[in-house]
């Protein structure tokens, strides 16, 4: 079922982004919001535990996205 779900871009996906390392990670797919705020919990006490800073939450429904974990260069921000 969740497969059909992230098919057709009703899966629910968390989104967290870090300002330190600048980093986006994903996680999912999940059946329902409820179900992605209640594990959303468990990857933000972990990143603390790794001292990520700047933690930001988004949780919402799209297809899977092609990386998982997208470290940003603070150098290409800047425009190098």
């Amino acid at each position: 079922m969740i497969d059909t779900l992230n098919t057709y871009h009703q899966a629910w996906w968390i989104e967290i982004l870090t300002a330190q390392p600048k980093c986006t990670y994903y996680f999912g797919p999940f059946a329902g919001a409820w179900e992605a705020e209640v594990a959303s919990k468990g990857f933000v006490e972990d990143l603390e535990g790794e001292f990520a800073q700047g933690i930001k939450i988004k949780i919402d429904r799209h297809s899977q996205p092609d990386l998982l974990t997208i470290e940003h260069d603070p150098i290409e921000s800047l425009g190098a």
